[in-house]
Parts: structure tokens; C-alpha cells; sequence
């Protein structure tokens, strides 16, 4: 369900900071948006800093890119969170950012795990890479657009990650679960760790019985 402008603003307002104060995002790096109709959304004007968003931080933008009404230049990495909400009509929220494990693994080519625990199952059920383009380009946000509705978390090789859900707080959870299966992976592997790992009946069982969240559709 949609909600008013105004609130959206201070929901957004809220992750940012929660973003900035759990390690989730740093200096003026990063950009987040939620959907405020059908065919636009708020996203984080040019050049702002996550943790200290003012009310005229934003710009509402339309699918054409077109701000609405005049205001605020939106953040040059517009053309990926618009790729989102062209394709995913249930996505209500896209967070970018650079955690600092989280854009280990964008900078490697290691594998993502999402058959942890509980969160990761959930969370990371779905993580897809997406080659490296320049970031704020048209090509960055086509390169989003052929992986998103096969994915619900994706790694942005040499740049960071983007993460997307049904509105702005299971975002989050989003970000912050990606962020730490990622640190737990390379705590582990430095010291020498094994993981165990569920098997992949445990974790379809769980994602179509536990109850835990309604199960995700995909494409195929």
C-alpha cells in the first residue's frame, strides 16, 4: 500500500540515518529512493549525505526521469533505481549503498552463500551480479534492468550493491542481513572456519512452509 509523500520523506530520512549509524553506508556515498505512485517515486537528491537528510534533500521523479514538481537534482544513480520500479511493480523501496564487506564481495568473485540461517534464506534468496558499467550511467541502469526480476539482491562488480523489497524497512533488513552473511563469511574464512551449511531441501522447505514471509515469485 502506498503511502503520503511526507511520510515516505521521513521514512527515508529514517533508514538513511540507520544506515549511516549501523555502517551501512559512509561519507556521501550512496543513494536511496521509495515509490510514491504507480509511476514515481522519491529518491535522494545529488550530493546529499545519508545521515543528515533535510526535508529538501529529495527529488520526485517519474518514470521519464522528470523531477515532479521542479525542485532538487536527483542522485545520478536514477537510472537504476527507475529500472527497478519499471519492472518489479511490487518493489517499494531500492537502497543503494558501499558497506564496506558487502563491496568486498562486489569486488571479488566469490560466491554469496544464502543458505546460512534463517535471514540469509529469507533475505538473500536471490543474489545476481551485475557486470561493472560507470556509475549514473544509462548503461549501469540497462545492465540493472536484465537482472532485477530474476533477483532480489544484486552485487554491482567494483561499485557496491543495490538491494530492493516491498517497501523501506524490509529493505533494510535486506542490507543489513546481506551485510553481515558477508562479514560472517570473511571473519570466518580468515580464521580459518568452516561453515556448515542447511541443504537445499531444508531451505525450500522453508521458503515454501515456514510461513516466515510470503514466498517471493520469480521469473524463470
Amino acid at each position: 500500500m502506498l503511502i503520503g509523500t511526507e511520510a515516505v520523506r521521513s521514512e527515508l530520512q529514517s533508514a538513511g540515518r540507520y544506515m549511516m549509524a549501523h555502517g551501512l553506508a559512509w561519507g556521501n556515498a550512496g543513494n536511496i529512493s521509495a515509490r510514491t505512485g504507480d509511476d514515481r517515486y522519491l529518491i535522494t537528491a545529488s550530493g546529499t549525505f545519508l545521515g543528515e537528510l533535510g526535508d529538501d534533500d529529495f527529488a520526485e521523479c517519474t518514470f521519464g526521469g522528470l523531477t515532479f514538481p521542479q525542485g532538487r537534482k536527483a542522485s545520478k544513480e536514477m537510472p537504476m533505481h527507475r529500472a527497478v520500479y519499471e519492472q518489479r511493480p511490487e518493489i517499494g523501496a531500492v537502497l543503494h549503498a558501499s558497506p564496506f564487506y558487502s563491496t568486498l564481495f562486489a569486488c571479488s568473485n566469490e560466491e554469496l552463500p544464502s543458505d546460512l540461517f534463517v535471514e540469509t534464506m529469507y533475505y538473500l534468496e536471490r543474489v545476481a551480479r551485475v557486470r561493472y558499467c560507470h556509475p549514473g550511467s544509462e548503461e549501469l541502469g540497462a545492465a540493472v534492468a536484465e537482472k532485477v526480476k530474476h533477483a532480489n539482491v544484486l552485487l554491482l562488480e567494483n561499485h557496491g550493491v543495490l538491494v530492493y523489497d516491498t517497501n523501506i524497512r524490509e529493505a533494510r533488513m535486506a542490507l543489513q542481513t546481506l551485510e553481515m552473511a558477508c562479514r560472517m563469511l570473511i571473519t570466518a574464512r580468515s580464521a580459518g572456519v568452516s561453515l556448515a551449511k542447511l541443504s537445499g531441501e531444508t531451505v525450500q522447505r522453508f521458503l515454501n512452509h515456514a510461513g516466515y514471509k510470503p514466498r517471493r515469485e520469480w521469473e524463470a
